[in-house]
């Protein structure tokens, strides 16, 4: 299986949901620009040395603007099919607003809502004029569907990122590409835990399959790894 999405520039990668992308992609045949946090020697680097130059590795803290900046300065005139924003944090599923930090709560709003959509801000232009732009949301993100409770701070976070892709949708109405908020499902990650319903394996083709279906469809949309949309 080839991809429509040829090229692509993959934030946040080292390992998990991440790494998995970078793998189908370049198994699907594409060239990826897939980045990594540290300094250290990861995963990545291991998928690297085996694929033949289909993947070069970038380093960014989404986190240092400056880094995003110094990103988009590196990569210079070159252009994508595919943006695809991975970022998150979670924290303990049990704390409420009643007792999480002022801290902790700013280490999720600004890792999992405002730093990725600064990225998709400094490195849209990157991204072609019937390309994509992606971002990892979550199912939690839903606020129609969220009749259990937990996750509380996750939860909101991810609704916050999905309201700011909105507002960005909104400011380019008349943009062609087409904008994505993808929901993986709950997958055995270290941020998903041991109990989640789904492997990687079970996740990651469909998410791929699934924003590569959309290409060429302009507009965002809110979907899960299967395709179906996603309550707002």
């Amino acid at each position: 299986m080839s991809s429509k999405n040829a090229t692509v520039l993959l934030i946040g990668a080292s390992r998990g949901l991440g790494h998995a992308i970078a793998a189908e992609y370049v198994d699907r045949g594409s060239r990826v620009v897939a980045t990594v946090r540290g300094t250290g020697r990861t995963a990545l680097h291991e998928l690297r040395d085996t694929v033949g130059g289909r993947l070069e590795i970038e380093h960014v803290d989404i986190n240092a603007p400056e880094q995003v900046q110094a990103l988009r300065d590196r990569l210079g005139a070159r252009t994508f099919d595919l943006l695809f924003v991975n970022a998150g944090v979670t924290n303990r599923p049990e704390e409420t607003t009643a007792d999480v930090t002022t801290e902790e709560f700013t280490r999720l709003m600004v890792t999992n809502a405002l730093s990725p959509m600064r990225v998709i801000e400094t490195l849209g232009g990157l991204v072609g004029p019937d390309g994509t732009i992606a971002i990892m949301s979550s199912g939690q993100g839903s606020i129609a569907n969220n009749e259990r409770g937990g996750f509380e701070i996750y939860r909101a976070s991810k609704s916050a990122l999905n309201q700011l892709m909105r507002s960005y949708a909104a400011r380019h109405r008349d943009d062609g590409r087409t904008l994505l908020l993808m929901a993986p499902g709950w997958v055995r990650t270290e941020l998903g835990g041991p109990d989640a319903r789904l492997t990687i394996g079970e996740s990651i083709p469909g998410l791929v399959t699934t924003i590569d279906a959309q290409r060429g469809r302009p507009g965002l949309r809110y979907l899960d790894y299967l395709g179906r949309t996603v309550a707002w």
